[in-house]
């Protein structure tokens, strides 16, 4: 085990929370933080470890609020207890989806009606400060940061922010909903019945065609499903105008992802192939931006 994830262990375990805490392990997934599972007093408890991280926009103060407005809201897992740096939340038995079993067109509309209901109803249970997510901000904060640091993709900063330009103007005016901004099939949790959506780092207003487009990028759907699900969550048939906003939003959310792990390779402590990553979601957001144009 890495001197870090022994140190994340000791201070979850640690914690002034627990009466007798017991059977402490690290659970799988996690790139930004450290999740790990124990056991106190016959009840089960996730603690994720990791402090505000500004170059990516996290902002722990900013996960708790949403945390908790979403298990309100009935999507998430209570929070149990908080402290800087450490979110204790209660265990659910669920597992996390694979990317093809998000895009199973059984479970698919479930996955859709939840996300709509994470943009509806988690507002009307928030207290206190939120962060406004928008894409276009994000990427422009990443190419400066990258710039900053010297990375290896500075040559290529210029073509990618002149079609961050481009998906920007044609996203044109938004409504805004409270985003979960990071639909990754890890963030989807199934058991007991029923969905969970996990992982609020990244939470906060923005449009709902992001995360319907990153629910698309993220898990492989095809353009029959995209159409379908356009349809489901707004009701009616899509026109034109809503898919060119929308497919500017899918292609913006493969270039935010790039961009993070660019960033991730040359900041981030977490043992993770980032560069492998950020080869991966460059090739998709060069489809994808080429699909746009092509439109």
């Amino acid at each position: 085990m890495s001197d870090l994830k022994q140190a994340a262990l000791d201070r979850a375990v640690g914690l002034p929370c627990w009466t007798a805490p017991s059977n402490a392990e690290h659970l799988s997934g996690g790139i930004t933080n450290f999740n790990i599972k124990l056991t106190d007093q016959g009840a089960d408890y996730v603690v994720r470890i990791g402090e505000d991280i500004p170059l990516h926009g996290v902002m722990r103060f900013n996960e708790l609020a949403i945390s908790r407005a979403a298990h309100t809201a009935g999507l998430a897992p209570a929070v149990h207890y908080d402290e800087p740096g450490a979110l204790v939340l209660e265990f659910v038995e669920a597992r996390a989806l694979s990317e093809e079993e998000v895009a199973d067109p059984a479970r698919l509309p479930a996955i859709i009606d939840m996300v709509r209901r994470c943009h509806t109803e988690i507002p009307k249970h928030l207290r206190g400060p939120v962060l406004t997510f928008w894409v276009f901000h994000v990427l422009r904060d990443y190419c400066a940061t990258l710039d900053d640091g010297g990375s290896t993709h500075c040559r290529a900063l210029p073509d990618l922010m002149a079609k961050a330009d481009a998906l920007e103007a044609a996203t044109g005016a938004v409504r805004l909903v409270l985003g979960h901004n990071d639909l990754l099939s890890a963030n989807i949790l199934e058991g007991q019945g029923r969905l969970w959506l996990i992982d609020w780092e990244y939470g906060g207003f923005n449009a709902p065609l992001f995360d319907l487009g990153g629910l698309a990028t993220n898990n492989g759907l095809g353009e029959a499903q995209e159409l379908a699900m356009l349809e489901q969550y707004f009701e009616q048939a899509p026109n034109p105008t809503l898919i060119r906003k929308y497919t500017a939003l899918k292609c913006a959310s493969l270039l935010r992802e790039t961009m993070w792990s660019m960033v991730s390779e040359i900041h981030s402590d977490i043992d993770f192939d980032y560069s492998a990553y950020t080869s991966e979601n460059l090739a998709r957001f060069d489809a994808a931006f080429a699909d746009f144009k092509a439109a």
